[in-house]
């Protein structure tokens, strides 16, 4: 037997319930002006009969498309797993989805995907992670509501931009491996980026506050596992060979990791490492790597918020709120055992 049963529309809801049309529409928006027993009855009849709003249509008639551009700059990273999922709490108790692209590092895919998220007209958008400033992101953060999470590249007339304080961080990371002994301290920097940019600053400042500033020695990355790993290893055929290394983020630590295992260097016993941004990959056991937590899922649910704020408030003044960081020691560190 065929089945015959059609999908509901807001017309049978409205026979169901007795009731106009345009009165199911008033409940579906969410608006006050409809008595509670009028409610009651349009929300048993979706219920009797299945209803599912047709989005296209109330996105047609409120103007909104109840969906949020994400831009990340490489899902790679298990770090913007942590802060999607924060994010993704507070926009669906908000009835907003989230639409996902990943430009990996590379300007023309952000380019492309900004260029499809201006012809959705989404209700909003986020940048997550580091990227240069281009055309485009001018462009799409003059008509969409933007909030940009974990980078200080973009300084934007209403874009808000939330963050971890990167400068608090790596002096966390730097003073527990002065604290243990350690004066050859090399940094496995950031090769760009604004936030790189800071770490190693600061890394640097830490060390001259101790009088340690001939020692300052710096290798620079992509931020992958390869290029920590390469850094590693340069870093290590050093002259003056480093007692500890601290890396740009945990990826690179562990790139760092694998070079000391393979040279034969012990972490932590000859070596010890440090990351940064306390990933799920830090947590590992066979890692245990002692890291910076910068709460990525706690920036990633300020950043929604933010957003939220900003959509109501378009022509607010662009504000930055840094997030203060935690260490969370673990195996990977401990006190030198030459004298440095």
């Amino acid at each position: 037997m065929t089945d015959t049963r059609r999908t509901p529309t807001i017309r049978s809801v409205a026979a169901h319930a007795g009731v106009s049309k345009s009165l199911v529409s008033l409940v579906l928006r969410g608006s006050p002006n409809v008595s509670a027993d009028k409610r009651a009855a349009v929300e048993r009849a979706i219920a009797d009969l299945g209803y599912r709003p047709n989005l296209s249509a109330r996105s047609l008639t409120q103007q909104r498309t109840h969906i949020v551009g994400i831009l990340v700059n490489d899902l790679r990273n298990p770090w913007f797993i942590d802060c999607l999922d924060g994010m993704n709490t507070v926009f669906d108790s908000n009835d907003l989805k989230m639409f996902l692209g990943d430009g990996r590092l590379d300007r023309s895919s952000d380019e492309s995907l900004l260029h499809s998220f201006l012809e959705m007209r989404l209700d909003g958008l986020v940048l997550v992670g580091t990227r240069e400033p281009s055309s485009i992101i001018t462009e799409a953060a003059a008509a969409i509501p933007t909030v940009v999470v974990a980078s200080r590249d973009l300084e934007l007339p209403h874009v808000d931009v939330v963050a971890n304080d990167d400068r608090a961080g790596t002096g966390l990371a730097v003073e527990h491996l002065l604290a243990l002994g350690h004066r050859q301290i090399t940094h496995i920097a950031g090769s760009f980026g604004a936030v790189a940019a800071i770490r190693a600053g600061a890394y640097r400042e830490v060390m001259e506050s101790h009088g340690l500033g001939s020692r300052v020695a710096v290798e620079l990355c992509d931020m992958t596992e390869e290029g920590g790993y390469r850094a590693a290893v340069r870093a290590l055929a050093a002259p003056t060979k480093p007692t500890a290394l601290y890396a740009v983020n945990d990826i690179a630590a562990v790139g760092a990791m694998t070079a000391c295992q393979e040279l034969g260097v012990a972490v932590p016993q000859d070596v010890s490492v440090v990351g940064y941004d306390n990933t799920s990959v830090a947590q590992l056991r066979h890692v245990w790597l002692t890291s910076v937590d910068n709460a990525s899922a706690d920036l990633g649910v300020r950043a929604a918020r933010a957003l939220l704020a900003r959509i109501d408030e378009p022509g607010s003044p662009a504000a930055l709120e840094l997030v203060d960081p935690r260490l969370h020691i673990r195996g990977s560190t401990s006190a030198p055992i030459r004298d440095t």
